[in-house]
């Protein structure tokens, strides 16, 4: 019998052919002893096919709370008695998050919207804001604002708006699980429009929702399918208040070989680094998430938990010998 990480160095790091979801799940499923060969060829696979550089980002919440859907790992739905509760942040608050993340060398700045889609206040504040960065400094603008028209993704386009991220969360089938007040589907459109308009796609999910070792690996062939050109990969951080609250978190092994066999099923993809990696993975996981596949993180805050320090993250990149991604408008 051929050993799956043998068919993975021929099809994935010689030839540049992802994993499909079937392949995944062998690699998710291997035993704990083999987690440093699984790392040190997803490391091979991401230097062959999308080099040493890593692309640092900064995140801000431009509408923090009341949002009307029922996303079950988020503290931000209006839906559960959590204590986040409703801000909106001002233009020249947003322009200064902006310049302090341009500050760390990162090259993404993205506007995240607590909503299940822009209404036209939302979209005049982006519009207001993302001009008043671009005169201020230079950084390229990605924006999160939930599911989109189809003038609204063509308005933003408009806007310069280089990335759009609008998170898949889980495996088509265990979506309904997570999420009851819209449809995977639903986010799979808007995706798809963004993506005919133009702009960079940043498609991901969150690990640890009870999905199983199947559904990870479903999600994984889901996410090739749609060939994002950015995947941010969480790891759930239980929430008071909401309905994933009790979830246990994920094991560090086992949010090893996730990001490992990730990056074997999207071997071209910006593969970064997003929530719950301080408390999943702690210090030594996050360095070895580093050397095992990942080529992106966000650096700083998330949008309702503390990340590391942006230091560390650089100066663990320094130590890697990883130089941070220029700015550039294009991939």
């Amino acid at each position: 019998m051929t050993d799956i990480l043998d068919t993975a160095r021929r099809q994935v790091l010689d030839e540049g052919q992802g994993l499909s979801a079937e392949q995944v799940l062998e690699v998710l499923n291997l035993p704990d002893d083999r987690l440093q060969d699984l790392l040190a060829l997803a490391h091979d696979v991401r230097m062959r096919w999308c080099g040493p550089e890593v692309e640092v980002e900064g995140i801000i919440s431009l509408k923090t709370g009341g949002c009307p859907e029922d996303c079950h790992f988020c503290s931000q739905s209006g839906k559960f008695e959590s204590p986040v509760r409703s801000v909106w942040l001002n233009i020249p608050e947003l322009v200064e998050a902006a310049k302090e993340t341009a500050a760390t060398g990162a090259t993404e700045f993205c506007i995240v919207a607590a909503v299940r889609g822009p209404d036209e206040r939302l979209i005049s504040q982006v519009r207001e804001g993302v001009k008043a960065i671009n005169d201020a400094v230079e950084i390229n603008i990605a924006c999160s604002l939930g599911m989109l028209t189809q003038e609204q993704v063509d308005e933003l386009a408009a806007m310069g708006v280089h990335r759009y991220n609008h998170n898949l969360e889980t495996a088509r089938s265990h979506f309904p699980n997570v999420v009851t007040t819209h449809s995977w589907e639903e986010r799979w459109e808007t995706l798809r429009m963004v993506k005919e308009a133009g702009m960079e796609v940043c498609c991901g999910g969150i690990v640890g929702m009870g999905e199983s070792a199947e559904q990870r690996a479903e999600f994984a062939g889901q996410l090739a399918e749609l060939e994002p050109d950015e995947v941010p990969l969480n790891f759930l951080a239980p929430r008071p208040g909401t309905p994933f609250a009790d979830y246990p978190l994920v094991e560090g092994t086992e949010a090893l070989k996730t990001i490992a066999a990730f990056r074997l099923a999207l071997p071209r993809t910006i593969l970064r680094y997003a929530g719950g990696r301080e408390l999943t993975l702690g210090d030594l996981g996050t360095r070895e998430g580093m050397l095992g596949g990942i080529n992106a993180v966000i650096v700083g805050n998330y949008l309702t938990t503390l990340g590391r320090p942006a230091r560390q993250d650089l100066d663990l990149l320094t130590e890697l010998q990883m130089p941070i991604k220029a700015l550039s408008k294009t991939l």
